[in-house]
């Protein structure tokens, strides 16, 4: 679908005293064109000129930068071959009597030297350099083949001879015959001869117009090249030799084949020419092997065929030249159909014998240079598409492609024709150049060598119709020069009457021409210079009048007539494909260059860019990974947000065949027409272009065409809600009458969800989101909308029956119910209607859930009708129901709410009718106590017998306390007191109340076997100053409640005691041995907490150290990836990071499994399983020394020493202290407030450095392998690890991630002033 276009033309004519030009070639690191100019039979002298193009200058002109002259052997000389070899600065120049001449540049001075390298024997026939520059190939007039190097030393001679013909074997099978294509089971009657078998046998008969000449041809890789000569006494023949000069193969006789050849550089084809009797000409191809291979028919006036022709690939293989006497021809294929996109005339080529010097540029595959007698033309060309705009609702997707004097037109929008055919066909009066739209579509311009073609697209409603003529201008009327001199390059339709033309001439000018009807008078031709004009511009939602066109130093001016507006755009060079749109009344230009770079003004956006349009609403580009990127347009280009290549995530990236270009865009069908290398072509519908679509469609309140498109496309139909929620419950009519349809209602109800998915799966990329994380839940969502859509159906209820049951199962949770009373209401009012409902609702739900829910409404009939649609057995419900007729009310109610395990609703039945023993019996057997108790809470008598059993079952389900409230409050002090006292220590105080309360009273020593038992569980469980009321008070043991007071570090009250109760013996019996042995287990435990802060704070920070020094060798091992003793990473072992897949160990795979157990994708050694979690779970509770975990463990350690100095062992040796002082044990108590003083700022010291004010936010490793990532909505910020990698993720946030701890708080210690504190 591509065409192309000439965007550089330059023209160099020698001065009338200089020989004619004879040859030609490019210089590919210069850029320059070398040309020679002689022998001649007049000049015997040799010129070498070397022109180039001033770009900033005028580069219409081809400028002589250098030249040297030396003299040829005569005359009657002429040139084989001319090449540069651009590394060593050489030109080397073979010639036809046998001398090879190379051209170097002086290092002295500069000037270029002519020197005679050698001089052949024998004539020289053809000579070629091969692709790499390393071997000359040459072929003599005594049929020798010599091989030379770049010395020109010969590596390879041998000659050329009759016996050659017989290397190839030819067995031809018909690939591509008319006679091996199925033609119907008619043609198996017509001949039964073997296909394979042409019906004329070619002998290789010579052409009657063969020149005798010979022609060389290089495959692209130089493995290969290829010799057309002409075998005396035999035939035209192909030879194939390797680099070695060994012969590989010769082709088949082919008649009338002529002297032209070309290998095409990809290799598979090797083209030459053969001359038919009935005045055609065909280029035929053929395989390595010799085998012809298919072929086209040269399509030229029969004055142009009528003489001798060459052929020459250019360098990537994509346009095939044919060199006529007077013209050039390009040619291209797709899907097997040869176009002929142009056709140049040159001038000067009268003598029928001599071609015009033709090559290609070795590097930029679409320049060349061709050059006459008297001219040497430069050609730049580009392939572009000439489609019409994108900008609704003129998107038509009309693309139109040049053939020759054909162009074809296809409108995408009306018809998918692939090509090589086409929807409508226009033929002109010579081959067409280029083409261009109107900005509304409403005009197509075909530009061709005679003049300019002016056509109407007219439209019927949606589709197109066949492009009707509206006018034609020729150039005739312009002057009157000959018409090879008149070259048109380029075409513009600037509005619908107005076109703009690059024409060249003596130099580049720009025509304007309006084809306005209503003023005849302004209908003529006008010029301006246009030395600097690059390329038209195509636009889309301009509004400016006129056409953009831009220079060679990238700089855009709007045209129209003779006026010419510069642009405030400017790119950074001159980019040869470029567009401009119109956003927020500002315009924008992008810009592709050749080497792929993607600019939006001066802006890169990309670099590896293959083809891009402009849509008014997206920049979409193709990408050389395979993607096609969507980008929204905004006003300035540094807000231009491209998005990663991240297909499965970003709506507005998407995956495309290799090789796949863009063709043109339809916004309206919310398609892209894209075609593959091979030239077919295939339409998709990315999801940015579907849901702007969608977006758009809701936005206007169009919500049947954003229905359709959400069905067509497989869109979730939540987004018809999500998008505008109030407009929609606003509009929930306008949705029902648009929609139409109870089938299409019934697919939305059923596909509502309660989730945003315009936050989740369909985010619009349009806004600036932020990295948050944002509500994708919408509670209340689907009941909202069913709520609102029932409101509206009610209206008309047997209208919209099968809505009205669907909103209702569509709920959350399914309001079966309220679609069952449907069912039961319509029973009384249709019967046929109402199986009809029953149905529909057994469709959507479980026909065994909805006979459960029908039955719980104790209507009898309608759960008969929805059993009579499941697959039961009458057998097995129809006795029940017969059952359930005979009962109460009451008691059919109890009995189905018991069936459907109700329990509670069956509780109250049962209380209804009255049987209190039943309800009591069914209370106890179903643990129904606490409905129960709420049912009786007004009847006194019953509900102290519900409490009385609800105690004894909370006894059998030990909730010894609550039972022992139950029955204390029903005064039931023993059982009351049994429960407390089995509560334990917690309800030590109750137990005690309700023993001394019983009737009749307890005695004595049960009572304090009761203390007893409670003082001890209180002394298990450390709370020695409740332990210490007991003996005091109910045991009546001063003593022991001294001792649980100093055990519990409560000195003071000790003390207290002692002096309450006269009892100074205890002083030096219990109180002074309490506060020894509270300093000595005192003293042992800050010891302990001084050497394990010794031992664990520079251990953490070693750790953290090695970590922050080589994270990868900390968190891998002692040898990741196997590195040598050097240290360096193996060739063969890839460390580059993956986002999706990992074939090698990572940061969460190093410590999740066995060592060597990392294998290839898609093997056993996922780590996402609960197994591997417990066992990491396992690793990371030891912390054992040398893992992962030993820095989180030792953190957690430390912590949890800090917060039990600063909890508990802070407060109890502060009462020691005063304890001791008080008992005249200074000594010890100065020793142990010093060591609590170490201890105390030891920690501190340990919490500055093991929890800084500096952390860092975390490593940022990313998983491999070993783990799945979980993607959520805001994805790179909160994604997690799954399975075993999950244990190892989080014991690094909760060490440097954002998940960190916070500082245990430690208060500031106050020493004793009698002992020196402060």
């Amino acid at each position: 679908m591509r065409n192309l276009r000439n965007i550089g033309h330059s023209v160099f004519r020698p001065d009338d005293a200089r020989a004619p030009i004879t040859a030609t070639c490019w210089d590919v690191a210069g850029n320059d064109v070398l040309i020679t100019c002689g022998p001649s039979p007049s000049e015997s002298d040799i010129e070498l000129y070397r022109l180039s193009r001033d770009e900033r200058g005028v580069p219409s002109k081809l400028q002589v930068k250098e030249s040297t002259r030396w003299p040829a052997s005569s005359g009657n000389d002429a040139i084989r071959s001319l090449h540069h070899l651009s590394d060593t600065n050489t030109t080397c120049v073979v010639m036809a009597g046998g001398d090879i001449i190379t051209v170097t540049e002086d290092d002295r001075d500069g000037e270029l030297q002519a020197m005679n390298v050698g001089t052949l024997d024998s004539p020289v026939l053809a000579a070629r350099w091969s692709p790499d520059q390393e071997l000359l190939v040459i072929v003599t007039s005594d049929n020798k083949v010599f091989f030379m190097s770049r010395n020109f030393d010969v590596i390879t001679e041998t000659t050329m001879t009759a016996e050659d013909l017989g290397a190839s074997k030819h067995v031809s099978v018909g690939w591509g015959k008319k006679e091996t294509q199925f033609q119907g089971k008619g043609a198996k009657a017509k001949a039964l001869r073997d296909p394979t078998i042409p019906e004329k046998v070619d002998v290789g008969a010579l052409s009657a117009k063969d020149d005798g000449r010979c022609t060389i041809s290089w495959r692209g890789d130089g493995a290969y090249v290829a010799i057309n000569s002409v075998q005396e006494g035999a035939r035209r023949v192909i030879r194939v030799y390797n680099r070695e000069g060994e012969l590989d193969s010769v082709s088949e006789p082919v008649d009338n084949l002529e002297g032209a050849l070309s290998w095409r550089p990809e290799g598979n084809l090797v083209a030459g020419i053969q001359r038919l009797g009935d005045g055609r000409v065909d280029v035929v191809f053929f395989e390595r092997n010799g085998l012809r291979h298919g072929q086209f028919t040269i399509r030229a006036p029969p004055e142009a065929v009528a003489g001798n022709m060459a052929l020459e690939w250019n360098a990537d293989s994509t346009v095939l030249a044919v060199i006529f006497q007077d013209r050039i021809q390009l040619w291209t294929v797709g899907n097997y159909h040869w176009y002929l996109k142009q056709e140049i005339l040159i001038s000067g080529a009268t003598d029928q014998t001599h071609l015009p010097s033709f090559s290609w540029h070795g590097e930029l595959p679409l320049d060349f240079a061709v050059a006459s007698a008297d001219k040497v033309v430069r050609n730049e060309c580009m392939f572009t598409v000439a489609r019409g705009p994108a900008t609704p609702p003129y998107d038509h997707g009309a693309v139109a492609v040049i053939d020759g004097q054909t162009v074809k037109f296809t409108p995408f929008r009306t018809a998918n024709v692939p090509p090589p055919m086409a929807m409508f066909e226009i033929e002109l009066e010579s081959p067409a150049t280029d083409i261009s739209f109107a900005n509304d579509g409403s005009a197509m311009a075909v530009l061709h060598r005679l003049g300019v073609n002016l056509y109407a697209l007219d439209t019927q409603g949606t589709r197109s119709c066949k492009p009707r003529l509206l006018d034609q201008v020729l150039f005739e009327e312009l002057d009157s020069k000959k018409s090879h001199e008149k070259l048109p390059l380029q075409l513009s339709l600037s509005g619908q009457q107005e076109i703009q033309v690059l024409y060249m001439a003596d130099d580049v000018r720009r025509l304007s021409y309006n084809f306005d009807t209503s003023s005849p008078a302004s209908r003529m031709w006008l010029q301006a210079d246009a030395h600097l004009a690059g390329t038209f511009v195509s636009s889309e939602g301009v509004s400016q009048d006129g056409s953009i066109i831009q220079d060679y130093t990238g700089s855009l001016s709007l045209v129209s007539g003779e006026e010419s507006t510069s642009l405030e755009l400017k790119l950074p060079a001159f980019l040869p494909w470029t567009s401009v749109v119109s956003v927020d009344s500002q315009l924008l230009a992008f810009g592709l260059s050749r080497n792929g770079h993607l600019y939006a003004n001066s802006r890169q956006l990309a670099k590896n860019c293959t083809s891009f349009l402009v849509t008014p609403s997206h920049l979409v580009f193709t990408t050389s990974n395979h993607l096609v990127k969507f980008v929204h347009l905004c006003a300035a280009a540094e807000d231009l947000d491209v998005p990663l290549d991240d297909p499965e995530n970003d709506e507005r990236c998407r995956s495309i065949e290799r090789g796949a270009r863009l063709v043109t865009a339809m916004p309206t069908k919310m398609s892209l027409v894209l075609q593959m290398p091979r030239g077919n072509l295939e339409i998709i519908f990315p999801r940015a272009m579907v849901l702007a679509g969608i977006r758009q469609l809701i936005e206007q309140k169009d919500y049947g065409g954003a229905f359709s498109t959400c069905r067509t496309q497989r869109v979730d139909m939540n987004i018809l809600y999500d998008h505008r929620p109030e407009q929609f419950l606003g509009s929930v009519g306008l949705f029902l009458e648009q929609v139409g349809d109870a089938a299409n209602i019934d697919l939305f109800l059923s596909a509502l969800k309660e989730e945003d998915v315009t936050q989740t799966m369909y985010r619009d990329t349009t806004k600036n989101t932020s990295t948050a994380q944002v509500e994708s839940t919408l509670p209340g969502k689907v009941n909202k909308v069913c709520d609102a859509v029932l409101q509206r159906l009610l209206a008309s209820k047997n209208a919209n029956l099968q809505n009205i049951i669907t909103a209702h199962v569509c709920k959350v949770p399914p309001a079966l119910d309220d679609g069952l009373l449907v069912v039961a209401d319509l029973m009384k009012e249709d019967e046929a209607l109402a199986e009809r409902a029953v149905e529909h609702i057994c469709f959507l739900a479980d026909v065994n859930r909805l006979f459960d829910r029908a039955l719980g409404l104790y209507d009898l009939e309608l759960t008969l009708l929805v059993a009579q649609q499941s697959q039961r057995d009458p057998r097995e419900y129809l006795p029940f129901i017969q059952e359930l007729h005979k009962m109460p009310a009451l008691q059919r109610q109890f009995a189905i709410d018991d069936r459907l395990e109700h329990r509670e609703k069956a509780l109250n039945h049962l209380k209804a009718i009255g049987d209190f023993e039943e309800v009591r019996k069914y209370v106890v057997r179903y643990d129904l106590y606490q409905r129960a108790l709420q049912l009786y809470r007004h009847d006194a008598e019953h509900h102290r017998i519900m409490v009385d059993a609800y105690a004894a079952y909370l006894k059998t389900q030990s909730e010894f306390r609550e039972a022992g409230l139950a029955y204390e409050s029903l005064k039931n002090f023993s059982d009351a007191t049994d429960c407390y006292l089995k509560a334990g220590a917690a309800c030590w105080r109750e137990c005690l109340f309700t023993a001394q309360l019983q009737q009749p009273p307890i005695s004595s020593s049960k009572l304090r076997e009761i203390a007893s038992t409670l003082a001890d569980a209180l002394r298990e469980a450390k709370d020695y100053s409740s332990a210490a009321t007991i003996h005091l008070d109910y045991l009546s043991s001063v003593g022991t409640a001294i001792w649980c007071l100093c055990k519990g570090y409560l000195f003071n009250e000790a003390l207290r005691l002692v002096s309450l109760h006269k009892r100074e013996d205890l002083l030096e019996s219990d109180v002074d041995p309490g506060l020894v042995e509270a300093f000595s287990s005192s003293t042992e435990f800050l010891a302990d907490c001084k050497e394990q802060l010794k031992a664990q704070v520079p251990r953490i920070l070693e750790l953290r150290k090695k970590a922050k020094e080589d994270p990868l060798a900390f968190y891998e091992g002692e040898n990741p990836y196997g590195r040598n003793e050097t240290g360096e990473i193996p060739d063969d072992v890839s460390i580059a990071a993956s986002s999706r897949i990992s074939t090698s160990a990572s940061l969460f795979t190093r410590y999740t499994g066995k060592q060597g157990s990392v294998g290839t994708v898609g093997s056993n050694v996922s780590r996402a399983t609960s197994k591997n979690r417990r066992r990491e779970e396992k690793k990371r509770a030891r912390g054992r020394k040398g893992t992962v975990y030993e820095e989180e463990y030792l953190v957690n350690s430390v912590r949890r020493l800090v917060e039990r100095v600063e909890g508990g062992t802070k407060g109890e040796v502060e009462r020691l202290v005063a304890g001791l002082m008080r008992r005249d044990m200074s000594e010890r108590a100065r020793a142990v407030e010093e060591l609590l003083g170490q201890v105390v700022d030891a920690c501190r010291v340990a919490v500055e450095q093991v929890w800084p004010q500096t952390r860092n936010e975390g490593l940022g490793v990313n998983s491999g392998n070993g783990g799945d990532m979980v993607q959520g909505e805001g994805a790179g910020d909160n994604w997690r690890p799954s399975g075993g990698d999950a244990v190892l993720y989080d014991a690094l946030q909760a060490t440097t991630g954002a998940a960190l701890q916070k500082p245990p708080v430690l208060t500031a210690f106050e020493r004793l002033s009698l002992l020196g504190g402060k």
